[in-house]
């Protein structure tokens, strides 16, 4: 579904009634204390549309609070993602390229052309 900021994200949840929002849910924080504080102005700096463009293994399993980024007292709240793999079960250090074990390396192998003589 389509965010208020206009990206498109599977865990965005709004029901819409003549066009206004009657409740709006992000399913990433489901069952999680920080659910009640969430809104959706919070989308506007998430990460986990970005992500899901940028890498599609099923096996990748997003978690996320809402909170500040370490250091920086001075920002917003915001969602933080962290990522696990259920393949291997291990923490994942870069949700954008995965934890390389999930899928084979592809490689291209280039034939020499041959001389026409």
């Amino acid at each position: 579904m389509r965010t208020p900021d206009g990206r498109e994200c599977s865990y965005y949840y709004a029901n819409y009634h003549r066009r206004v929002a009657s409740k709006e849910v992000c399913r990433l924080l489901e069952g999680q204390p920080d659910a009640r504080r969430w809104t959706s102005a919070l989308c506007a700096t998430c990460p986990a549309p970005d992500i899901q463009r940028a890498n599609g293994c099923p096996n990748l399993l997003l978690h996320a609070h809402i909170g500040k980024p370490r250091w920086r007292f001075w920002e917003h709240e915001q969602l933080l993602i962290h990522a696990t793999c259920t393949y291997t079960n291990e923490a994942v250090p870069d949700p954008y390229t995965g934890c390389g074990h999930c899928h084979d390396t592809i490689i291209f192998v280039v034939a020499e052309e041959e001389s026409k003589e």
